[in-house]
């Protein structure tokens, strides 16, 4: 197998969240998958094999198997644009059909995808008291603009929405317990906030459940935000852009574009770039 090395979400020639793709002609078994995501040591790798009508595909995070990852979707739709020609492809995961549009010039090279249908709930006191806990943080730091909730966009997001840029900067929480409450609560990550403007986000998303302390870009969770943002009438005007990796030194862009149907997809696009050459994955 051969896995591409391709950076999501990238800002220019700078940044975006490293994903090992893996193309194979049969889907290898899930226990040879999940340890070459442990060796490759992307916060997920994803592999696709064709199959009638589109591509099935899987992903995996150095310690699980996930049912969703948007920014290995744009790496994924950004290789297929590489390897066949830009367009639109059908990817078959495990809970849902989505689409990627790959797109490949001289000049830029990325991918969009739908989302998984979304939805939004709130957070029960005793789940949100933990969250608040493992961050040190109180019910004082929060923006009551944009209340605590659950947010699904492929899997479920905590989102926890902060009133100011520093407190964002500043997040810090333990792996280890954030891992167990992430796996009491089925919460794929936990997405912290800070709104600089309605359409302007910056964002930090660590991802205990998976070994990783922190994503710089999550294309997941964007989708996520973006169908909870209209689910509580916030004014996007259709679309958002979210910074996240600056605090870590890998700053990332992503854009999700909004319908007005509640519920429905959102379409979320970044750029791309390789950051190795391909390789032989070990045996």
């Amino acid at each position: 197998m051969i896995v591409q090395h391709i950076s999501a979400f990238s800002n220019g020639s700078q940044g975006g969240n490293p994903a090992g793709v893996v193309l194979c002609d049969e889907m290898p078994d899930a226990a040879v998958m999940q340890n070459l995501a442990k060796d490759v040591g992307y916060s997920e790798t994803v592999f696709a094999t064709p199959v009638e009508g589109g591509w099935r595909v899987r992903y995996f995070a150095p310690d699980v198997e996930v049912d969703f990852c948007g920014h290995a979707t744009i790496a994924l739709g950004a290789a297929l644009a590489r390897r066949v020609g830009a367009g639109s492809f059908t990817l078959k995961l495990n809970r849902a059909d989505i689409t990627v549009e790959g797109y490949l010039s001289e000049t830029a090279w990325g991918a969009s995808f739908q989302s998984p249908p979304t939805r939004s709930g709130p957070v029960s006191d005793a789940v949100l008291n933990e969250a608040l806990a493992l961050f040190a943080l109180d019910r004082g730091a929060l923006d009551p603009r944009i209340p605590p909730a659950i947010a699904h966009g492929g899997g479920d997001h905590l989102i926890l929405a902060l009133k100011d840029r520093e407190t964002l900067r500043t997040m810090h929480y333990d792996l280890e317990e954030g891992r167990k409450l992430a796996q009491r609560q089925g919460v794929l990550t936990f997405s912290l906030l800070y709104a600089e403007q309605p359409r302007v986000f910056h964002a930090r998303n660590p991802f205990p459940l998976g070994g990783v302390y922190e994503d710089p870009a999550t294309g997941a969770a964007a989708a996520a935000l973006a169908g909870y943002l209209r689910d509580i009438g916030w004014p996007h005007e259709g679309s958002i852009v979210i910074c996240q990796g600056e605090d870590m030194g890998i700053p990332s862009r992503l854009q999700a574009d909004i319908t007005s149907q509640r519920g429905s997809s959102i379409r979320v696009s970044g750029a791309a770039r390789s950051i190795r050459a391909s390789q032989e994955a070990p045996s």
